[in-house]
């Protein structure tokens, strides 16, 4: 399949078929031949004729006394494939995908690549059969949500089963088991027999491998006629009919069921999640596949057009930007990780610090103890504080998923879920640390200070919690990665922390005659800058900011006073909780501008 730029495709040709025969010759000074030129040469000498490529770890072939490498016979047809594409293109091919089994483990994807090295290609991307039936199907319009399961039949020379879940960053194999046995190769063998009927071939030359042909062409014609007529060296040509192929083709067909269903329990879902099965595969057409496939899973199988070519179409599909999935993880340069994490962090421990050592001890008559403690500053420095711990999400996961054992928490939604969990619950856990503090170091109720820790930080922490389930399920991948979204605006946190700092140093300074002037408008910028603080979480577009910030900014200067910081606190607060449930939002339930594919390219020559 020759991919275009453009996103076209066609079928590469080889002697007038849409498809290039495994068969090769090995002629006399070691070249190796393929397609017409190979069968035509192995009438004469059909001991030379190697029917096909040997798989890995074969190593060495004896053909006619003679030893030949595996790998280059198995590179043979590649290179004939790398020829006629740049006789199309006139340049060379440099995009190469190669379509393998999910089954193939790492032995037999390294020989693939050592094949595809031998002939001239380079380094190829490995894509997997069922993935790419799958990104074909999103290509040509199947509705597949991020989420949802599918099963791919693929049945052809052997019979392959997979179940696929759809994630933000393409399919992923759940679960896959094959039968070598059980496809276009049993049936035609039994048809073979079927068609012969006891009839010897002639011994030598290209007898068996002739009937063989004909008989694979017998069973794909029949797909669509009654009857067709199967030449048989040395005797009269044989009919061969619906009934004949039906019955070759039942225990395939049965195995091929039994399969499927037994793929869905390997993967520990039931027929009710699934979003569909789809059949592909030269042999896709046997006859009664799709009845049987519904008796055992109660679904009734799709056929997918052009089913011999649609991996290879879908192939060419990876990696390409589909609508409704987020891009994959974007990399945050360390600075700005640091940054984003560093700065409420340190915001967080000098308000603390500040309402601490600014807090004024009244005793009256040593029979009435109270304390003026800025509450607002405890509020927000408990915002930071689990802003802080969310920011460091990923890092946690990170750091938590490579000292687990369990495989779930090393994928990256694991990493990211567990990681934004270990975050709220060290937030929560800090900011109750700091009441548990004022209350021991006061000597105060713990109970007031707990509520004006916790409760204006519990609506950010459930929004977090909801950011966990979406990463553990992999419903979706933000655009610009986790990272990105986890971090807390740095501009809003300065502005509102120095803001709240010059309030309670104005609350609490000595106020001598010729300060008092001074004092009150600082008191005043600290509101200015507490209110500026809010919008810059409230909206992100500069023109907006400017509108909204005159008016907020304003009030919060005029209502500043000992009794208001509470309030300021927790209005802060609310504003950080709207600005994490737009991200929420805007982002990962409902986004509302297309993603950038960060993923290899999708298409080309």
């Amino acid at each position: 399949m020759l991919a275009w730029a453009d996103g076209g495709a066609s079928v590469l040709p080889f002697d007038g078929l849409p498809y290039l025969p495994s068969g090769l010759f090995l002629a006399e000074g070691g070249q190796v031949w393929t397609g017409r030129r190979a069968w035509q040469a192995a009438e004469a000498q059909p001991h030379r004729f190697v029917p096909n490529p040997r798989r890995a770890g074969d190593g060495e072939l004896v053909v006619d006394g003679a030893e030949a490498e595996a790998v280059e016979l198995a590179a043979a047809p590649l290179r004939r494939a790398a020829a006629e594409a740049e006789g199309v293109v006139g340049e060379p091919v440099r995009d190469v995908r190669l379509v393998v089994p999910a089954r193939w483990g790492p032995r037999r994807r390294t020989w693939m690549r050592q094949v595809a090295h031998r002939a001239g290609l380079g380094q190829p991307r490995l894509v997997e059969a069922p993935v790419a039936v799958a990104e074909h199907l999103v290509a040509t319009g199947v509705r597949l949500t991020v989420g949802s399961f599918v099963v791919v039949c693929d049945v052809g020379a052997g019979v392959e089963v997979t179940v696929l879940r759809r994630g933000p960053a393409g399919f992923e194999v759940l679960a896959t088991l094959a039968d070598p046995a059980a496809g276009g190769t049993a049936v035609d063998l039994a048809l073979t027999a079927a068609v012969l009927n006891g009839r010897e071939v002639p011994a030598g030359g290209m007898g068996q491998w002739v009937i063989a042909e004909s008989v694979r062409v017998a069973k794909e014609t029949l797909a669509s006629h009654p009857a067709v007529t199967v030449p048989v060296a040395g005797h009269h040509p044989v009919i061969a009919d619906r009934a004949m192929l039906d019955a070759a083709a039942h225990p395939v067909v049965r195995r091929v069921a039994e399969l499927t269903q037994q793929c869905i329990a390997a993967a520990e879902l039931t027929p009710s999640d699934l979003a569909g099965i789809y059949c592909v595969g030269g042999s896709a057409h046997l006859p009664r596949l799709d009845t049987a496939i519904a008796e055992h899973t109660g679904i009734t199988p799709v056929l997918v057009a052009e089913p011999q070519l649609v991996a290879a179409r879908g192939a060419a599909e990876v990696g390409a930007p589909a609508a409704g999935v987020s891009a994959v993880e974007v990399p945050v340069p360390p600075i700005r990780r640091a940054v984003a994490i560093a700065v409420p962090g340190l915001a967080s421990l000098a308000l603390l610090w500040q309402a601490l050592l600014t807090a004024e001890r009244n005793n009256t008559l040593s029979a009435y103890y109270y304390v003026l403690f800025n509450l607002g500053e405890l509020t927000m420095a408990a915002v930071f504080a689990l802003v802080a711990c969310i920011a460091a999400g990923t890092i946690l996961g990170s750091l938590i998923a490579a000292r687990s054992p369990t495989p779930e928490l090393r994928t990256e939604g694991g990493k990211v879920s567990i990681g934004i969990l270990a975050g709220v619950s060290l937030g929560v856990a800090i900011a109750a640390l700091y009441a548990v503090v004022i209350s021991q170091y006061f000597g105060l109720p713990l109970r007031g200070f707990l509520t004006w820790a916790l409760w204006p930080i519990a609506p950010t922490a459930v929004l977090a919690v909801v950011m966990a389930m979406i990463a553990a399920r992999q419903w979706r991948t933000p655009s610009g990665g986790w990272s990105a979204l986890l971090a807390t605006p740095t501009g809003s946190v300065v502005t509102a922390a120095v803001g709240m700092g010059l309030i309670q140093y104005a609350r609490t300074a000595d106020r001598w005659p010729h300060l008092v002037v001074w004092l009150d408008l600082t008191a005043r910028v600290g509101g200015l800058l507490l209110g500026i603080g809010i919008v810059m979480a409230l909206v992100t577009p500069l023109m907006f900011r400017i509108v909204l910030a005159a008016p907020v900014a304003v009030i919060s200067a005029a209502i500043v006073t000992g009794q208001s910081t509470g309030i300021l606190g927790v209005s802060y607060a609310i504003a950080i909780t709207v600005w994490w449930a737009a991200r929420v939002w805007t982002r990962l339930i409902h986004p509302t501008t297309s993603p950038t594919a960060l993923s290899p390219p999708g298409r080309g020559g």
